[in-house]
């Protein structure tokens, strides 16, 4: 099941990088970017993985309803993502920043986004096949969709440094990429887009993560037994809220086995 959505992702995900490359400079620039170094890359990167990766996704053979709802939420979340990457022109930053000013009536790209991803896995969720009635189902859907909008965010917050969500992804998606299709997909078009990126040529952007990162999600609400799930749920919403007062980038930098991974396969500092 794993390997045939791998394929496709990779594949496609090649295919269309290399098409890309060939577009005219000015349909290029509106994704251009400055990266940690100050450095120009392209956010091209993010569109393109999430396309390759919906792609593997389609292709596979996984349960009707969990393909359905890896789709939902991968092409969801990936469009709001892209939405923040273009649209996005205000220095709000978090969730706290993002619903304060929600709340002063400013509607931000962020909000967009967060609503956008937010409902995207409630709806994946509710596609989800779950033995569970009644109250016990809707419980269910809540926390499997807090699960994949948390993914999607958490993967966001590590796309500071190249090849770092992608790594993150690839970390949550291999121990279930043999009977899960979603996350062998996410491999696919991880593997893909890693030279590019580590290469700090483009970077995933919104879109790339937190199309990748709900995928990811998916995979996990639909694959993980229960008490897994529960573990995992609990580990992405204590990281998220962390985030809000915590730079895992220099958590990262200040735990050396963190920074070892982190520095795999990108230039030198």
């Amino acid at each position: 099941m794993g390997l045939l959505g791998a394929v496709i992702a990779a594949a496609a995900t090649a295919g269309l990088e290399r098409a890309a490359a060939k577009l005219p400079k000015e349909n290029r620039a509106p994704f251009e970017r400055t990266n940690h170094r100050g450095e120009t890359v392209t956010l091209l990167e993010g569109p393109i993985a999430v396309l390759g990766a919906l792609a593997g996704v389609a292709a596979s053979s996984s349960a009707g309803r969990v393909k359905a709802a890896a789709l939902v939420a991968g092409s969801v979340s990936g469009a709001v993502g892209a939405y923040d990457d273009l649209a996005g022109a205000t220095e709000t930053k978090g969730f706290r920043g993002h619903l304060t000013a929600l709340r002063r009536g400013e509607v931000t790209s962020g909000a967009v986004k967060i609503l956008g991803v937010g409902a995207a896995g409630l709806v994946a969720a509710a596609l989800l096949p779950r033995r569970a009635k009644g109250f016990g189902a809707v419980t269910e859907i809540v926390a499997d969709g807090a699960l994949i909008a948390g993914t999607a965010n958490l993967t966001n917050l590590l796309d500071l440094r190249p090849g770092r969500a992608l790594k993150a992804v690839t970390a949550l998606s291999a121990p279930i990429a043999v009977t899960a299709g979603p996350a062998s997909a996410v491999i696919g078009a991880a593997v893909a887009s890693a030279p590019s990126d580590l290469g700090e040529r483009s970077m995933l952007g919104d879109c790339g993560a937190n199309g990748l990162g709900a995928i990811t999600g998916t995979a996990l609400a639909a694959s993980l037994p229960r008490p897994l799930k529960v573990l995992a749920l609990g580990a992405v919403v204590a990281l998220n809220l962390a985030s809000e007062k915590v730079s895992f980038t220099k958590v990262i930098a200040e735990t050396p086995a963190l920074d070892k991974i982190d520095q795999w396969g990108r230039r030198p500092r």
